[in-house]
């Protein structure tokens, strides 16, 4: 049975919190808004890292946000070895997270159905 918090974790733990850095110091383009990593997998031998992103713009394409991302991860991978105690740093490759998305729909289905429910008490 794997360790709850071992290698794995403390490997997505550090590249999701100094990634997060990088990208908000090196990306700028304003139609992206605010960049989010949402989580970090890394595969278990420590050679690939899928991670997942949102924006919290409404007018950001999805499409154009992960492959401008996918498209600077050699740069990324790079800045990232430099800081890192890692003897070999992941392959990085960005996917867009669509949970947020799903669970902002969600909510907002469950509000609009919570005024009838309160009227009929």
């Amino acid at each position: 049975m794997p360790k709850e918090f071992g290698r794995n974790r403390r490997v997505s733990d550090l590249i999701q919190r100094d990634l997060a850095t990088l990208i908000q110091r090196e990306v700028h383009n304003k139609e992206f808004g605010l960049i989010t990593l949402s989580a970090v997998d890394v595969s278990p031998d420590l050679l690939n890292a899928k991670i997942f992103v949102t924006s919290m713009s409404d007018d950001c394409d999805k499409q154009t946000l992960v492959a401008t991302l996918n498209d600077m991860s050699g740069h990324f991978r790079h800045e990232l070895a430099k800081d890192s105690p890692l003897r070999k740093t992941p392959k990085l490759q960005f996917v867009f997270d669509g949970s947020v998305e799903h669970g902002t729909r969600l909510s907002a289905l469950i509000d609009s159905v919570q005024p009838e429910a309160d009227s009929s008490d």
